[in-house]
């Protein structure tokens, strides 16, 4: 008796809960909710250590249930697009066992979102990797590639997905493309100069030359975030303010949030003071913008 009770006030709260959150999403849907969010995922194995968490990735593991929690509020919200910066290129440089460890509990989680879709279903979740894949394990490059077909008829939300990024290795990435693309790697046959065609020669040698020219519109659309908008608000948790080589070139009009809060305690109130943040400062920011 005792048991039924408690599962019926149990389910009461959390319907109370829900409700009240959708009044508090109803409120900020009056001011501009931002389209992309990103998340710098600090602070899991400082919150395993500050709480005493027996087993290995044990931060981890209660991270990926803050990760789940805010999706599902940013779908509510409507928020469009999610970046999630998953594993820096530069966290290669640590043990191999660590390394191991996380690639393991990467392919797992990934393994559980092909089991159990209900979530990516339910919020219409889209999931897309960005980064150089070819550095990762083949079972991980395998099992993105099937998550990221499964999904790829969901429209409600983007969850982009950042393993083995970097801001500088898109930036060379993005160069290199840009120049094969526009053939600035060939060099050009030497042709001898006729006095009597100069004026031609010149014409063609300007018109060769704008075609050649790398533009910033023909940069943008080679990097791996090309296809995406830039975000509006940058969250790093754990009291940080390094970007860490996240999104550098993309984050240069977008608010910086910081909370002294790791990753695996940041809940809804965080979310919602980023997002009253980023509406106070639209106007400031949409300004800046025009600028450019």
């Amino acid at each position: 008796m005792k048991r039924q009770v408690g599962a019926e006030e149990s389910k009461l709260c959390r319907k109370l809960g829900v409700f009240m959150r959708k009044c508090v999403f109803g409120i900020l849907s009056v001011g501009v909710i931002p389209n992309h969010i990103a998340f710098i995922l600090d602070g899991n194995r400082r919150f395993a250590k500050k709480h005493n968490l027996a087993g290995e990735g044990a931060g981890h593991r209660a991270g990926f249930l803050t990760l789940m929690s805010l999706l599902k509020y940013c779908a509510e919200l409507s928020v469009k697009y999610v970046s999630i910066y998953a594993f820096s290129i530069d966290n290669f440089k640590r043990t191999q066992n660590e390394i191991r460890y996380l690639m393991d509990l990467m392919l797992e989680k990934m393994e559980f979102l092909l089991r159990e879709d209900g979530f990516l279903s339910k919020y219409g979740v889209r999931v897309c990797f960005i980064g150089n894949l070819g550095l990762v394990s083949e079972p991980i490059r395998v099992t993105a590639e099937k998550v990221m077909r499964a999904t790829s008829k969901n429209t409600r939300i983007v969850i982009l997905i950042c393993l083995a990024y970097s801001s500088t290795e898109e930036i060379v990435h993005t160069v290199e493309e840009t120049c094969l693309v526009t053939k600035k790697t060939q060099p050009q046959a030497f042709k001898p100069r006729n006095p009597q065609n100069d004026v031609t020669e010149d014409a063609d040698e300007h018109k060769n030359k704008e075609q050649n020219t790398i533009k910033l519109v023909d940069l943008e659309k080679h990097m791996y975030m090309g296809v995406y908008p830039n975000p509006d608000i940058l969250i790093r948790t754990s009291g940080e303010n390094r970007l860490s080589n996240f999104l550098l070139w993309q984050s240069s009009n977008c608010m910086l949030y910081s909370p002294a809060a790791l990753w695996p305690e940041i809940g809804l109130r965080h979310l919602i003071w980023a997002i009253l943040n980023f509406q106070r400062h639209h106007a400031y920011l949409e300004k800046k913008k025009k600028q450019l």
